[in-house]
């Protein structure tokens, strides 16, 4: 065989290699995600977990100490557009408490105090719930994701789920985490299972979502928040009830709230 005709195949082998090294590329890229697939994505999760752009929702918080019931707590939010959310205290023991959020802006109200105290979304309620977990905060407001990678998880019953691997970095100064790692179900959105992440880049909390059903449509029931500071602690939230409602705008006014100790939210 020529020379010719050696560099002749050799070129015919390079050119093939080099097309089937460029399909695979291509295959891989096209399962990457784009941006507005990824915020359509992260919409669908909040719709899981809330769905509601106006609601009122009635929360169940339990917190564990070494797998036993340590203290368990009861909270009303009532939650709308533009970032806004009040929740009312539930529970005897914080009766007459209410927190505000309006955007970046928390307020906690105390029965007997006339002034608002503002407070950060990271402090506690019980445990490792923060007023930020309570208030519902949606991560397709307060973040934006990019995607990460395709991967399997392995849930704590032992089955495994095909997801999507979302980075979250927070847009807005009252997010409750600076960024999280969130993997979410290939094809719904439903969320699986989240890492969050201090400013300092400390983790702080592991947190599974549990699936169920509630008024006859597949959402997220309860979260499981566990501590990865203190190990042997973790904090369940239980979604009792989730229903459309609005109330009256003065409500989400932080003077108004402290000079009013009994609210008529009918009104």
């Amino acid at each position: 065989m020529s020379k010719l005709s050696h560099l002749f195949i050799l070129f015919v082998l390079v050119g093939f290699q080099s097309t089937a090294i460029a399909t695979t590329q291509n295959m891989d890229n096209t399962h990457n995600l784009t941006g507005a697939q990824v915020q359509q994505l992260v919409k669908k999760a909040d719709d899981f977990r809330l769905g509601e752009s106006s609601a009122k929702v009635v929360s169940e918080v339990k917190l564990y100490k070494n797998d036993e019931l340590d203290k368990t707590r009861q909270y009303t939010v009532y939650t709308r557009e533009d970032r806004e959310s009040l929740v009312l205290f539930n529970s005897q023991v914080e009766a007459g408490q209410k927190m505000l959020m309006l955007g970046d802006n928390y307020w906690l109200l105390m029965p007997k105090s006339r002034r608002p105290i503002r407070i950060t979304p990271m402090q506690k309620l019980l445990g490792e719930a923060s007023v930020g977990d309570i208030s519902t905060l949606t991560w397709s407001e307060d973040y934006q994701g990019e995607w990460v990678e395709s991967t399997t998880v392995e849930l704590t019953d032992g089955q495994t789920v095909q997801t999507e691997k979302i980075k979250l970095k927070a847009t807005t100064k009252g997010a409750s985490y600076f960024t999280i790692d969130l993997w979410l179900e290939q094809g719904t959105g439903f969320p699986i299972k989240a890492d969050l992440y201090l400013r300092s880049g400390k983790m702080a909390k592991e947190a599974w979502f549990i699936k169920g059903i509630r008024e006859g449509e597949t959402k997220v029931i309860s979260m499981v928040l566990n501590d990865q500071i203190q190990t042997n602690q973790k904090t369940v939230i239980e979604y009792k009830e989730i229903t459309p409602t609005e109330i009256a705008d003065k409500y989400y006014n932080p003077a108004y709230l402290s000079r009013t100790k009994q609210l008529d939210l009918c009104s």
